[in-house]
């Protein structure tokens, strides 16, 4: 082969990643401006922001001011404590705002056993149908659910606990949107009540029943 040829073979093989060291270099490096798009997407849309102006409508603005009768998604509405599980200095309560009584845990039980029993168990121990599978599948992607009996969750005030159903923690999601300020709370009561049953004092027993403990 002439020595051009070889030559020549080499340059187009080198000018071949120029290719491929640009679009890693988009794709890697942080740049001021956008990237370039192929295909926008919704990237890349018409909008207005806040606090500008747009001829649509009378007032001028862009911004709509509340309608009469509606209440935005995130307002808090009623006491903060109840709806949030935080007072007003940004801690958690530690005391029920809703009267805990026997209806209340079997809501509880019932929202439990929907809601959370999937991935945490129906005992609480992290052992659900979602988290056994996953277990199996041993894909590597899979974060296995906290235990609620893990020491650090029994030590969390009742308001943290009804946050993290409101609002999710790390890898557990937000379940707010479905389920009703009573029945987080619910769920919250029947959570410490699984908690006191792997955890219970002889003293919790009726006196007419430490006979039949072993």
């Amino acid at each position: 082969m002439p020595r051009w040829l070889k030559f020549a073979i080499a340059v187009l093989v080198a000018l071949s990643f120029v290719p491929l060291v640009v679009a890693y270099r988009y794709r890697q490096v942080r740049k001021p401006r956008p990237r370039l798009h192929l295909v926008f997407d919704m990237d890349d849309q018409s909008k207005y922001k806040p606090q500008e102006p747009n001829d649509l409508f009378a007032d001028g603005r862009a911004m709509r001011p509340r309608i009469d009768g509606t209440v935005p998604r995130e307002e808090i509405v009623g006491d903060p404590e109840l709806t949030t599980g935080r007072r007003a200095d940004g801690s958690f309560v530690d005391a029920f705002p809703v009267a805990v009584d026997r209806e209340l845990l079997l809501r509880g039980q019932d929202r439990f056993n929907i809601y959370c029993a999937p991935c945490h168990g129906w005992d609480g121990f992290g052992q659900g149908v979602v988290a056994r599978r996953a277990d199996r599948l041993q894909e590597g992607t899979w974060v296995p659910p906290t235990s609620l009996h893990d020491k650090t969750v029994r030590e969390r005030p009742v308001g943290h606990i009804y946050n993290t159903i409101r609002n999710g923690i790390r890898n557990m999601p937000a379940y707010g949107p479905q389920i009703p300020v009573r029945d987080r709370w619910a769920i919250v009561a029947y959570v410490r009540a699984l908690q006191r049953s792997q955890n219970a004092r002889l003293e919790d027993v009726p006196e007419d029943r430490r006979g039949t403990l072993r």
